[in-house]
């Protein structure tokens, strides 16, 4: 079968890699018919070392139920199904708290010699934990919002949950990547009254306008919690939701935060320490986050992208096929587009 291999910083290619196929009892193989680019992908993507054997790509998914393994019980052969980010197996402690992300058995597609999810199937250990079965056919217009409960939409409402969003509250989301942009649909949600996204780019600009941003703050740095703290009165904001990753990003967000306010960050950290910890804890702002468990948030999520009460799809701008997968990367990471939909 073919699958995207990464050998370092911007050397991304589509290769013959050995057909994936059941190993343990508990394994199902996927037929993936729909895969994306992550925006954390761009990091390997940016800074990979050279790697002679490379890394398979992807952790985002749906696809169809190929072959599962002798003690698959919840779902079968034929069967569309979303593949989260993470598999666990639904039965530790941790998965029966809602942090499958933390699952004893689990683990992470795309990493540590796991199949990739960019690509023409994919072995998912631990299937009746994992995947879930959705009741619509592959071929359904709602394909693209599905696709974001694998990851981006999950991860954006993980931010709100985290950061205490709730009706009323003043919330700001500092990102306008595909994460970012679906924290903007998982605040409006969940009831808040004012939205203020920080970014600069104007077709995302315009989509978290369309989802519900009610501002727009485009400066970086100092200014940007200068304008914050204009539009809030000068309190700063009751939720931040940190969509990035870098230093900077996150000493922005505690600097917006209000006191006794609350940061949700699920950007993958690019550092060491966290920015932010003296005026985080003299201002008793709370900070938390991490892997969304994404698994836990499908079946609050999916019933208002069947009854469509929000279109998370609306993220993908580019389609390729997997041939076209290095081209979606430099697509991406020269911001020519939000996030790339994949159709092996």
């Amino acid at each position: 079968m073919r699958a995207t291999v990464m050998y370092g910083a911007g050397d991304v290619r589509i290769e013959t890699v050995p057909d994936a196929r059941v190993i343990e009892s508990t394994d199902a193989v996927v037929a993936v018919s729909h895969a994306c680019i992550c925006g954390s992908d761009l990091w390997p993507y940016k800074t990979m070392e050279h790697s002679d054997t490379g890394r398979r790509m992807g952790h985002e998914a749906i696809g169809v139920v190929d072959a599962v393994g002798a003690d698959v019980r919840t779902m079968k052969v034929g069967d569309l199904v979303i593949i989260p980010f993470a598999y666990s197996d639904g039965t530790c402690v941790f998965c029966h708290e809602a942090l499958h992300t933390s699952c004893v058995r689990g683990g992470f597609f795309g990493v540590e010699g796991m199949d990739g999810a960019q690509a023409e199937a994919v072995r998912v250990p631990q299937a009746d934990g994992t995947l879930f079965v959705l009741p619509v056919s592959k071929d359904d217009a709602l394909m693209p919002s599905l696709l974001t409960l694998s990851d981006v939409m999950g991860t954006g409402h993980h931010a709100a949950v985290i950061a205490k969003v709730s009706p009323g509250k003043t919330v700001a989301v500092v990102g306008d990547g595909a994460v970012g942009l679906c924290g903007v649909i998982a605040a409006r949600r969940l009831g808040a009254e004012q939205i203020i996204i920080l970014g600069r780019h104007a077709d995302r600009i315009a989509l978290a306008r369309e989802f519900g941003a009610t501002n727009v703050v485009s400066e970086r740095g100092d200014e940007a919690v200068e304008r914050v703290r204009q539009l809030t009165g000068g309190y700063g904001v009751h939720s931040v939701l940190e969509c990035v990753g870098l230093e900077q990003s996150m000493l922005t967000a505690i600097s917006i935060a209000r006191p006794r306010g609350a940061v949700g960050r699920v950007g993958v950290p690019q550092g060491e320490t966290m920015a932010g910890s003296q005026p985080a804890f003299y201002n008793n702002i709370t900070v938390g986050g991490g892997p969304a468990p994404v698994r836990a948030y499908i079946d609050e999520l999916l019933p208002d992208i069947l009854e469509g009460r929000i279109e998370p799809g609306k993220v993908f701008d580019r389609v390729v096929g997997l041939d076209d997968v290095p081209d979606g990367y430099r697509a991406m990471d020269q911001r020519e587009s939000i996030k790339v939909m994949v159709e092996p």
